[in-house]
């Protein structure tokens, strides 16, 4: 005699084959649930670019630090209305960060390399 399982039994036997789908509810009711994804917005990329760009203008004379400085900080004051926005505007101030420091790495070599800085 052996034993099976009524007609229309709706879970699979015990050591179903790789691939066979698990019981249902499997995994679920055990514990709190996850924390849902923090999304705090674009509010530490855009201090750490206002800080950056203003260190830039300051010891560098890098003039792309300025309209980066004002667009991070338009960004810190519309992340919590316009959160699209800002992360754009962050974007474009960390844009000009970068091609202001390009530049003045240009700068500093094109006049090493041509004499200007020696003493």
């Amino acid at each position: 005699m052996t034993q099976q399982d009524p007609p229309g039994y709706p879970y699979q036997p015990y050591g179903a084959p790789y691939g066979e789908q698990p019981p249902p509810g499997y995994g679920y009711g055990y514990g709190y649930p996850p924390p849902p994804p923090r999304d705090e917005g674009p509010n530490a990329n855009a201090i750490v670019s206002l800080v950056l760009n203003l260190l830039a203008l300051v010891s560098c004379c890098n003039v792309l630090g300025l309209p980066g400085a004002i667009l991070a900080g338009l960004a810190l004051s519309k992340a919590s209305s316009d959160p699209r926005t800002a992360r754009s505007m962050v974007m474009w101030s960390w844009v000009l960060f970068g091609i202001g420091f390009v530049l003045m790495i240009g700068l500093f070599l094109f006049l090493g390399v041509n004499g200007y800085l020696d003493d």
